[in-house]
């Protein structure tokens, strides 16, 4: 099965299940995240690591813009969960707040993951909740150019 990915040179074609890119503005992050929701289907999970302020939202972002045109997204720091309609439901989870099982089981996720695409921020707070075949989202800020991210996405079992 071959990706494609947008870089911010050139398109670049995905060959194995583990791709690292560069991005320097908000604008190229959210970019990356529209290509890869290309590649998505109902039932797909999307763990996305990464400090405070790295970037997640804004690949949240973009992947909306292709799974949910038009609709405005933000963290869902308090809500828990924002629910994007469009030609497949997308779900947008933001874990910080999530504390144990019955916490997260009151949020309805169980539903969520089966009926939609779902991108999930602070995934390393569910970790043993999360699909086998999931797809996993680190964004990481690069030490010598606070502008700069690095991109890594790879998919846990194929």
């Amino acid at each position: 099965m071959r990706y494609r990915f947008p870089c911010a040179q050139n398109k670049i074609k995905v060959k194995k299940m583990k791709e690292t890119f560069f991005t320097k503005t908000t604008e190229e992050t959210e970019k990356i995240g529209e290509e890869f929701a290309k590649t998505l289907k109902i039932g797909d999970f999307i763990a996305m690591r990464g400090d405070l302020g790295v970037g997640k939202t804004a690949f949240v972002r973009g992947m909306a813009k292709t799974l949910s045109p038009g609709i405005r997204v933000q963290s869902p720091t308090y809500l828990i969960v924002n629910e994007y309609k469009g030609n497949i439901p997308f779900y947008h989870f933001d874990m910080y707040r999530i504390d144990d099982e019955d916490s997260l089981v009151s949020t309805g996720f169980f539903d969520y993951i089966e009926n939609g695409i779902c991108a999930v921020e602070w995934s390393e707070k569910i970790e043993e909740f999360i699909p086998d075949d999931s797809f996993t989202v680190t964004i990481s800020k690069n030490s010598e150019d606070i502008n700069s991210r690095a991109i890594t996405i790879e998919r846990k079992d194929e």
